[in-house]
C-alpha cells in the first residue's frame, strides 16, 4: 500500500497534515490496521534537520517510506507480546513465582513475587542501588545480577510505580530464562521476522541509515505542565500539584529509576547521551530503546488481535488475561496518605499493556497498548480488530500532547 489510505478513511489523512501545522511535526509516520490488513498508511515532513557535523552540512532529509525512528517506552508492548506469547504457549504461568523460572531472583525477599507483578509495575523494583556503568547496562547480565540482589522498595504486591527501565530486564530475563533467547533475539524471531517487521530491539548497523534524527520541541513550564496534567487526567490542580511534588522530585523514585544505578545519568544532556549512540542502539534496552515504524507497530498490533497474513500473535483468551487492569488494585508508591491518585486517572496497567483512560483515552474503553516518551504509540483495540501505530521524531513531553490522540480520534470517526 502506497503513502495514503483506503476509500472511507480519508479523516485520519486530514488529521496527519493537521497535526503538521498544529501542534506541529518535524516528520511522522502513521498506520492503521483493520481485521488484519492495512487500511491507512502515511509518512511525511522531515526526517533529519539542516546540522553542521564533521562531515559538513547535512540538508534536511525528506521522511521516507522506509524511516525508522527511536520510539522509547513503547518498546515495552513489544516485550509484553513477547512474554505474552509464552503464556499462550503454555510456557510462562502469571501467577507463578518468578523464582521458578529465575532462582537466583527470590534473594531478599523476593521468592513470593509472582510473574504478574513484575508485568503490572508492581514488584518494588523500579530502581537498582548500583553502581552501574552504562557498559555494565548494555553488557545485560551485571544489571540482572543487580536486580537479583535488590530488595524491594515497598511490600510487593501492595503498591505500584513506574518500572521505567528495570521492566525491560525483569521481563526480559524471564522470555530469556524460558526460551533460551535474549529479548531481542526473540522478538525478531518470533514477531518481527514473520510478520515482516522493520522493528528492532538492538538495531543491526545495516539500518542505521534509515534512522530518524529525534529533535526536542519547545521547552515549557512548571505551570505549563500542570495545566497539561489538569486537562489530561481530569484531576483537580490542588491533587495534580501535590502529585508532582510527591512523585517528581529530584530525589523521587521516578528519577531515580532513569538512572539505572547511574548507568544513564546522562540521559538528560542530549549533546552527550547514551542514547544517541550506537552503542545505545546496539545494545538490549527491552523498556527503552525500541526502533521501529508506524507501519511495523500497527502490523504488530493488529496480529495480537486478528490474522495478519496468516500469523496472529496472541488468541482472545490469552489477550483477556492480559489486559486485565492491576493497578487499580494497589496505590501509587511514594504519595502521602491523604493523597489518592485514581489509577484510571494516572498508570492504567494491565499484564504489560496501558489500558484506555483519561490520560490515554486510545481508541476505546477495549484498547490496549503503550505509549513512549516524546509521543509514539501502539495499540491495538479487540472489539473494533484494530492495530495502530504513530511515531515522530519532534519529542514532545508535554502531557497534552495531542497529535496520536488526534489521529486515533479520526480513526474512530472513520468506523462510526
Amino acid at each position: 500500500m502506497e503513502n495514503g489510505v483506503e476509500n472511507g478513511w480519508g479523516k485520519v489523512a486530514d488529521a496527519f497534515r493537521a497535526n503538521f501545522d498544529n501542534p506541529g511535526e518535524l516528520g511522522a509516520a502513521c498506520s492503521v490496521y483493520v481485521d488484519g490488513r492495512p487500511v491507512v498508511d502515511l509518512w511525511g515532513g522531515v526526517a533529519g534537520r539542516e546540522v553542521d557535523g564533521p562531515a559538513g552540512r547535512e540538508p534536511n532529509r525528506p521522511w521516507a517510506e522506509d524511516t525508522i525512528v527511536r520510539v522509547a517506552s513503547t518498546t515495552k508492548g513489544f516485550t509484553a507480546i513477547a512474554a505474552h506469547m509464552l503464556v499462550r504457549r503454555g510456557e510462562l504461568d502469571l501467577d507463578a513465582p518468578v523464582v521458578d523460572y529465575w532462582p537466583e531472583f527470590g534473594a531478599n525477599g523476593k521468592d513470593q513475587i509472582p510473574v504478574r507483578w513484575l508485568l503490572s509495575h508492581q514488584a518494588g523494583l523500579p530502581v537498582v542501588d548500583g553502581p552501574l556503568t552504562f557498559e555494565q547496562a548494555c553488557a545485560w547480565d551485571p544489571v540482572i545480577r543487580a536486580l537479583e540482589a535488590q530488595p524491594p522498595l515497598w511490600e510487593p504486591g501492595t503498591e505500584h510505580v513506574y518500572h521505567g527501565v528495570t521492566y525491560g530486564y525483569l521481563v526480559g530475563e524471564l522470555v530469556r530464562r524460558i526460551s533460551g533467547k535474549t529479548l531481542g533475539a526473540f522478538f525478531a524471531d518470533e514477531v518481527a521476522a514473520p510478520l515482516g517487521l522493520s522493528t528492532w530491539i538492538g538495531l543491526p548497523e545495516e539500518h542505521e541509515g534509515r534512522l530518524a534524527r529525534i529533535d526536542n520541541a519547545a521547552p515549557f513550564s512548571v505551570e505549563e505542565l500542570t495545566a497539561g496534567m489538569i486537562k489530561s487526567t481530569g484531576l483537580d490542580a490542588d491533587t495534580v500539584t501535590a502529585w508532582m511534588n510527591a512523585g517528581w522530585g529530584p530525589d523521587s523514585v521516578a528519577m531515580r529509576a532513569g538512572s539505572l544505578g547511574g548507568a544513564l545519568d546522562n540521559m538528560a544532556d542530549p549533546s552527550v547521551a547514551y542514547y544517541s549512540t550506537r552503542a545505545w542502539r546496539a545494545a538490549e534496552f527491552p523498556a527503552a530503546n525500541g526502533i521501529s515504524d508506524a507501519r511495523s507497530l500497527a502490523r504488530m498490533y493488529a496480529a495480537t488481535v486478528s490474522d495478519v497474513d496468516g500469523v496472529r500473535l496472541l488468541d482472545p483468551s490469552t489477550v483477556e488475561r492480559a489486559i486485565a487492569v492491576q493497578t487499580g488494585k494497589t496505590r501509587m508508591h511514594g504519595l502521602p496518605p491523604e493523597l489518592n491518585i485514581p489509577a484510571d486517572r494516572s498508570f492504567y496497567m494491565s499484564h504489560g499493556f496501558w489500558r484506555s483512560c483519561p490520560p490515554l483515552p486510545m481508541l476505546g474503553p477495549a484498547s490496549f497498548g503503550h505509549p513512549g516518551s516524546g509521543g509514539s504509540i501502539g495499540f491495538a483495540d479487540p472489539d473494533a480488530g484494530v492495530g495502530f501505530g504513530y511515531v515522530t521524531n519532534l519529542w514532545d513531553l508535554r502531557p497534552d500532547d495531542p497529535r496520536a490522540s488526534n489521529l486515533a480520534d479520526a480513526v474512530r470517526a472513520c468506523l462510526g
